[in-house]
């Protein structure tokens, strides 16, 4: 097989709050012999407060990303979620409207490459890499962990958009972690809303909104929350001591990004991939099961 090499898109997230992502992708990728190549000069998408704001800007954001890329060769490889949904929603809109297209190539002075493949870290790792090469590469196996998969809002919604897999009962996670040797539960609450950026705005919205899926999570037997997004992250992390003191209830619920639980499989040492960021310990969870 040809060696598998992205230009790789980090996003805002990932060089700031969600530092700990960026660093585990890295490690993930350089332990499958994956190649990264950041994008040049790559600028904010506009993620999720931009179109509602302004449409040419919100498309132009993505636009100019996505002909940043064009320096670099491979597929766009994204790990955020939101960045994922807004180039994938640019490139969708632009196809389907000639007019808009023309005003954005007229702001961003440049051609939209709208065939570039843009994919999530989930796409590449089940997919291009394929569950079977990724299990082979399995050092420490995940056994006796249970993970309870969290999609949330954007990852496969709108259907016609991303097209990652099934928009109402998607596998993909299931699919990545049972290759390295996790098991997963099945729940309620894998594709309900956190209330993301409403964190700040509305933070009451977002305690209701993420207890339901911390619940829903314990509730099936979960022992942790595996995310591929920064906004879900942060709200089921950084929030849950708050959520636990409103609702007057016990999570103590880890939530890992799926390259921090992918890289442990692999045998990264923990060290490496920025678990001691996540404000919820793993520490006596991955202990217990002998990870660590």
């Amino acid at each position: 097989m040809s060696e598998l090499r992205y230009a790789y898109y980090p996003g805002c997230s990932l060089h700031a709050s969600a530092s700990e992502y960026d660093l585990s992708t890295r490690e993930v990728f350089a332990a499958l012999s994956i190649g990264l190549d950041e994008v040049p000069d790559w600028i904010c998408c506009g993620a999720t407060p931009a179109h509602n704001v302004d449409e040419l800007l919100s498309l132009s954001l993505c636009a100019k990303n996505l002909e940043l890329a064009e320096q670099v060769s491979g597929d766009m490889a994204v790990a955020c979620a939101a960045c994922f949904s807004r180039l994938k929603f640019a490139q969708h809109v632009l196809k389907e409207d000639d007019r808009k297209l023309h005003q954005v190539e007229q702001a961003i002075d440049a051609k939209v490459p709208l065939e570039r493949n843009v994919k999530h870290l989930l796409e590449i790792l089940v997919r291009d890499l394929g569950a079977k090469r990724l299990g082979q590469a399995v050092k420490k196996p995940l056994s006796g962990l249970k993970v309870a998969c969290y999609y949330g809002c954007l990852l496969t919604r709108p259907p016609e958009v991303p097209q990652l897999d099934d928009c109402e009962a998607p596998t993909i996670m299931e699919q990545l972690l049972h290759a390295v040797g996790a098991e997963t539960v099945d729940w309620t609450h894998k594709m309900e809303c956190c209330g993301a950026n409403f964190t700040l705005s509305r933070p009451g919205v977002v305690l209701q909104l993420s207890n339901a899926i911390l619940d829903s999570a314990k509730a099936a037997g979960a022992d942790c929350i595996m995310v591929g997004c920064p906004l879900c992250h942060g709200n089921l992390d950084i929030r849950q001591k708050e959520i636990e003191g409103v609702y007057h209830r016990s999570y103590d619920m880890p939530i890992f990004y799926l390259t921090q639980l992918v890289g442990l499989a692999l045998g990264v040492p923990a060290d490496r991939l920025g678990l001691d960021a996540l404000i919820v310990s793993p520490q006596r969870l991955l202990r217990e099961r002998k990870l660590l």
